[in-house]
């Protein structure tokens, strides 16, 4: 089937006559937008994967620090997302996604160069990661075009794919990057020692962890240019706004917070958490660092937060694709208010394991048990959660308000990564972790009240 276009913008489109809508058109625009935010979301948390590994490489950072820096790509994604999600009606599907592929390597380059110099100001490393956060920026951007091409009885299935393989960017920059240092892929740049307590310095090429990605980038930027086309559903900026006059986008921002929040945060701040509580970031288990560094606590493992720090991401990402279809089925409120009540228990769970006991290493590892597996379950509820409300968006409101919804809620959920820096930072992370529960609560309420109850006046 094909379309009559004018430039980039097709004549006419809609979904919801099965006798003229293009599957086929639907489903590639799909692919090569679920492809392109994947790599946005490398380029988003590519510090996340780096900032903890710093000082091992020969920085000198304090944690607070390595705290700012690994939660600006958070403050920088949430507020280029107020940018991103006027795009779509704007400048259409296809010049969006091709251009803004093409910026995500400002970020990757930079870090591929600038991690091998331990010499750099720290500013400069700020201004990386606040570039970085051009990738959390596009999720307000693709999420809501690539919804305009699906009817809304697949809103659900549709988004949580994009969304869902989307996220799981965030464990690949996370998985592959142990493995990418270890051999001399972009050797041109040196290589660096890498400081591990109580062992030898190996050699490393950290390098890698960026540069790798630049090549698919470029395809990405082209496959986007040569295969999109934009939807003719335009809107002036103030138009767009007209979502701030519903009671429910308000609503549904808070529930969002609860969710992908939630996510983005704990995935942007597993690594140094796990590190500072649990390994060498902890002054109570070893005492200095690199070859002179002692373990204080006799027969302890100190965890490599490399080894775990994907997996929540992992579990968050694949519940989100999981769950999707079952949203279609079931409607989403049903499942927000399991994500809700999911994240009250696991975050309660996990507030045990935040105060490591070091007075055996047996109580220490029981402790990073109750802290790791609570973390997952975390990562678990708010995956559920995330494919919920993103199908409970498209059936509260009409297609140019649901994006434009979808784009507000992702954009502000997206400080997640900087509000979870700042509120561990200034709190500690017992008391963090209570208001987490207590914001839960506030979310489960709204939820039953506003969409899941009998009688609901939202029911979605």
């Amino acid at each position: 089937m094909t379309h009559e276009t004018k430039g980039d913008w097709l004549v006419s489109w809609d979904p919801e006559n099965e006798a003229t809508w293009d599957k086929k058109l639907a489903w590639n625009t799909l692919a090569v937008t679920t492809f392109t935010l994947t790599l946005c979301f490398v380029a988003w948390f590519l510090p996340s994967a780096i900032v903890p590994k710093l000082n091992a490489l020969g920085f000198a950072f304090t944690k607070e620090q390595l705290y700012w820096l690994a939660a600006m790509p958070g403050l920088s994604g949430g507020l280029l997302r107020l940018v991103w999600m006027v795009l779509p009606p704007k400048i259409g599907t296809r010049k969006m996604v091709t251009l803004t592929t093409v910026l995500l390597i400002l970020p990757v380059l930079g870090w591929g160069f600038e991690v091998t110099n331990p010499d750099v100001p720290y500013w400069r490393l700020m201004g990386l990661a606040f570039l970085s956060g051009i990738g959390g920026g596009a999720f307000s951007g693709f999420m809501p075009s690539t919804s305009y091409f699906f009817p809304r009885r697949l809103q659900g299935t549709v988004l949580g794919i994009q969304a869902g393989i989307g996220n799981f960017g965030v464990s690949l920059v996370q998985l592959l990057t142990p493995w990418l240092i270890g051999f001399s892929m972009f050797g041109f740049l040196g290589s660096q020692h890498m400081a591990i307590p109580g062992k030898a310095p190996i050699v490393v090429w950290y390098q890698n962890s960026a540069l790798v990605y630049l090549p698919f980038i470029v395809a990405g930027a082209i496959w986007a240019y040569v295969a999109l086309k934009s939807v003719p559903i335009k809107a002036n900026i103030k138009q767009q706004f007209d979502i701030f006059r519903n009671q429910d986008t308000w609503w549904m921002t808070l529930l969002y917070i609860m969710t992908f929040g939630t996510f983005s945060g704990l995935s942007a701040q597993f690594g140094l958490l796990l590190t500072n509580l649990y390994g060498a970031g902890n002054s109570a288990i070893v005492e200095g660092s690199g070859q002179t560094a002692k373990l204080l606590v006799e027969g302890y493992a100190i965890p490599d937060a490399a080894a775990y720090v994907f997996l929540g991401p992992l579990i968050g990402a694949g519940a989100r694709v999981l769950f999707a279809p079952l949203t279609d089925k079931m409607g989403g409120a049903i499942w927000t208010l399991v994500s809700g009540l999911g994240l009250i228990g696991s975050i309660w769970y996990t507030i045990g394991g935040l105060t490591p006991d070091t007075t055996s290493a047996a109580t220490l590892t029981a402790g990073f048990n109750q802290f790791l597996w609570g973390m997952l379950a975390i990562f678990l509820f708010s995956g559920i959660g995330n494919a919920s409300t993103f199908k409970q968006m498209p059936m509260i409101f009409q297609p140019r308000q649901a994006g434009g919804v979808i784009g507000w809620t992702a954009a502000i959920a997206a400080f997640g990564p900087f509000l979870f820096g700042i509120g561990l930072t200034t709190f500690g992370a017992v008391p963090f972790y209570w208001i987490g529960v207590a914001y839960a609560v506030m979310c489960v309420g709204i939820t039953w009240w506003r969409y899941a109850r009998p009688g609901a006046p939202m029911k979605s």
